[in-house]
């Protein structure tokens, strides 16, 4: 495991699987980097995205990225927004450990999480036996929600005309990698005396949606299904990731990375931003509906609402407005906002079986003080 407080990859991101020349150093304020990689825990590693569309202009370099190492082997979490980043990204977890990679996480089917994992699918590099470390250098495994396959499935079309029309990189279909080993609620991954907690969610950011929790550090990868700074991106049920959101706030969280943005150390304080938002479009969007407005008088009129200082808000609040409109038009009955319950009250809250099944990881009431 490295002993430095990052992994610094300088590749070239533009290119479609570039030249790994890497180095690993502590930042300092003159160093510039075009791969940045934070150990935020022991043994945790975090690269955060720019707070940015996904465009050449980035690289496509705007999703969280990261890795987990254990004793035996090394968990990456996500792959980025092109090849290069899976490059850039591979080779940072080559720099901090000499432990094999042994499974590709994959947090949901969006082209900026996805697309770096052809650079994941080669053997692992060659190293001797020895007490330490393992003998073979396994191919690694790459996990995903158990509807990741379908949802890909139906886009990968799309995301290969895209990378193609925007960054000018020409994959073909046998180039999207998908899971061979899928989630359906909750899996257990050992990287030797390590373990992550994997945990499919009901439809939510999408309808693939999966977390990663290290029950060492009790650090979690939200991934999409929490935005910080960057206006939350709505792609599957909003009624849902509300639910969601209430469930994850129960768990027993000391570190949380979001899927765009910064990493937070207060939880469940660091999802009330997305609450708030999330809430606001629902219950604006309900009013319009029984209005009753159409749907692109909802569009134009009703705000941002949540925190005034949201990136990307001209890029995905009118789409956002358009699928919660759609969701809420032939709604029956509301359902609770239980997303939005004040974080006090829901970190003293005990655990409870709901229509999502109890939480598999720790939860505040379940850790002994």
């Amino acid at each position: 495991m490295a002993s430095v407080a990052s992994v610094v990859v300088k590749v070239a991101l533009s290119g479609l699987i570039a030249c790994a020349c890497a180095k690993a150093a502590t930042k300092t304020e003159t160093e510039t980097e075009t791969f940045r990689v934070d150990e935020i825990k022991p043994g945790v590693f975090v690269h955060v995205g720019a707070i940015e569309d996904w465009e050449p202009a980035n690289g496509g370099d705007v999703a969280n990225l990261g890795f987990v190492v254990g004793r035996r082997c090394v968990a990456v979490i996500d792959t980025g927004g092109t090849p290069a980043i899976g490059q850039a990204l591979r080779a940072a977890v080559e720099r901090a450990t000499p432990l094999p990679i042994c499974y590709v996480i994959l947090t949901h089917a969006h082209p900026d999480h996805l697309l770096g994992s052809v650079a994941f699918v080669a053997p692992n590099r060659a190293q001797p036996a020895s007490a330490s470390l393992p003998a073979t250098t396994p191919v690694p495994v790459f996990v995903a929600s158990a509807r990741y396959p379908r949802t890909l499935a139906a886009r990968a079309p799309f995301y290969l005309n895209a990378l193609k029309r925007d960054f000018g990189i020409a994959l073909t279909p046998a180039d999207i990698v998908y899971p061979s080993v899928t989630v359906d609620k909750t899996l257990t991954l050992d990287l030797g005396d390590r373990t992550l907690t994997l945990q499919a969610w009901p439809t939510a950011h999408t309808d693939n949606d999966l977390t990663v929790y290290d029950t060492l550090t009790r650090t979690l990868f939200a991934s999409d299904l929490l935005f910080v700074s960057h206006l939350p991106a709505l792609d599957g049920s909003l009624r849902g990731w509300l639910g969601v959101m209430a469930d994850l706030r129960r768990l027993d969280v000391a570190s949380v990375v979001p899927g765009h943005g910064a990493v937070g150390n207060d939880w469940p304080v660091t999802m009330n931003a997305q609450a708030a938002y999330l809430n606001g479009l629902l219950g604006d969007t309900r009013a319009a509906v029984r209005a009753p407005l159409t749907i692109q008088q909802a569009i134009d009129r009703i705000p941002v609402g949540g925190p005034a200082n949201w990136r990307l808000t001209d890029r995905f609040h009118r789409r956002n407005v358009t699928s919660a409109f759609v969701e809420l038009e032939w709604e029956d009955e509301p359902p609770p906002t239980a997303g939005a319950a004040p974080a006090k009250a829901a970190a003293q809250s005990p655990p409870s079986p709901s229509s999502r099944g109890a939480s598999a990881v720790p939860t505040r009431s379940d850790r002994t003080p």
